[in-house]
């Protein structure tokens, strides 16, 4: 594969949004990066063009069979004026194990992030600087042989796109309200519920609906087959303080393998806080609300960082946890993880990285019309 990226500036640039007003992925930057794979020929034509809309056949594989993945993480940007990613060679391996559950070609992690950073340098002045803003970055793959027979495709085009955003939830930090959810099931052990594709996504908005109907911002789902053990919550991994020990479910083939969710175990390990991954059921958890020994819940993921649960409903018992207020660790792990994604905290781990024009890939430059 070449590594030259082809960029093309648009000669038109859009509005940038006031940063107050901020919502969570309905703003879209000036450019983004494509790059297109063909069987026998391997990724080929990487470009950075201004955004656009995407055209494919009808009889794309993407819309007949939903062979696609996706990641995301975010950029930010320092006191200092430095652009900071987090983890990034974490999300382009987890892309990758994606890929091969769902056969989908390989990408090269290396030059994905050096691709990455060359985007993120021309649509620098996108980044945010307000508080609890941010560059969300989504990298996806999708199929795009036409094509109607069941089979991997031949053809796909790897895409990344940014979006200016504010918090996730309308709540920001302060605690949501969960629903756990009993009839519905979203993957399970030997499914696609380690990979990030669009399908666990799809099966999971029935159960949102209806609980969002009800009044919860999200569903903790069970495993799918005994509907008893606790797994993640749609769009999060989840964390219980039980009696001054923090339990998330262990990954079982089942959940998501979430970057915030290993980056906050090494946190509290680095603290000496207790911290274990196990299977954890939801009588468990309610036996321990009821002897008072639930002292918090969380939910962690790139969009929200840190999402502290204050009220959990099941099977109608509803259970509020630390009457309904942020805990003391949630808001210690909020400050400190969200601290060191912007800079201001210092970061013992290496987990950040600067996003220097010098290493930039070789590029063409041209501009739009």
């Amino acid at each position: 594969m070449n590594d030259t990226i082809k960029v093309e500036l648009t000669s038109t640039k859009k509005q940038k949004p006031i940063a107050d007003q901020l919502e969570f992925g309905k703003v879209f930057t000036d450019h983004m990066f494509v790059m297109d794979y063909t069987e026998g020929r391997g990724w080929h034509d990487a470009r950075i063009i201004p955004y656009q809309p995407i055209t494919l056949e009808p009889s794309s594989m993407i819309f007949h069979y939903g062979q696609s993945v996706f990641e995301g993480l975010k950029a930010y940007r320092t006191k200092d004026d430095e652009v900071l990613l987090f983890r990034p060679e974490k999300n382009f391996q987890r892309l990758n194990l994606s890929n091969e559950r769902l056969c989908i070609p390989h990408i090269d992690e290396e030059f994905a992030i050096k691709a990455l950073k060359e985007l993120i340098s021309i649509e620098k002045e996108w980044i945010p600087t307000a508080s609890g803003t941010s560059l969300y970055i989504r990298p996806f793959v999708v199929a795009t042989e036409p094509y109607l027979g069941v089979a991997p495709s031949k053809q796909y085009q790897f895409i990344i796109i940014l979006s200016p955003v504010g918090a996730y939830y309308k709540e920001g930090i302060n605690p949501v309200k969960i629903a756990v959810e009993s009839e519905y099931v979203r993957t399970v052990k030997g499914g696609t519920g380690t990979a990030k594709t669009g399908g666990n996504y799809a099966a999971s908005l029935k159960a949102q609906e209806e609980s969002g109907e009800q009044g919860y911002s999200q569903v903790l789902w069970l495993d799918g087959r005994e509907k008893k053990y606790i797994e993640e919550v749609g769009s999060m991994n989840i964390f219980f303080k039980i009696n001054g020990e923090v339990i998330t479910p262990e990954l079982n083939g089942s959940i998501l393998s979430g970057i915030t969710r290993s980056s906050i175990i090494e946190l509290l390990k680095y603290w000496n806080v207790p911290v274990v991954e196990r299977k954890l059921s939801i009588d468990e958890v309610y036996e321990a609300y009821e002897k008072g020994m639930l002292e918090e819940v969380f939910g962690t993921g790139t969009a929200a960082v840190i999402s502290p649960v204050g009220e959990m409903n099941w099977e109608g018992k509803k259970l509020v946890i630390n009457n309904g207020e942020t805990g003391p660790l949630s808001k210690e792990i909020y400050d400190t993880l969200t601290g060191i994604q912007t800079g201001i905290k210092e970061d013992p781990f290496g987990w950040t990285v600067v996003v220097n024009e010098s290493e930039l890939v070789g590029s063409n430059k041209q501009s739009g019309n």
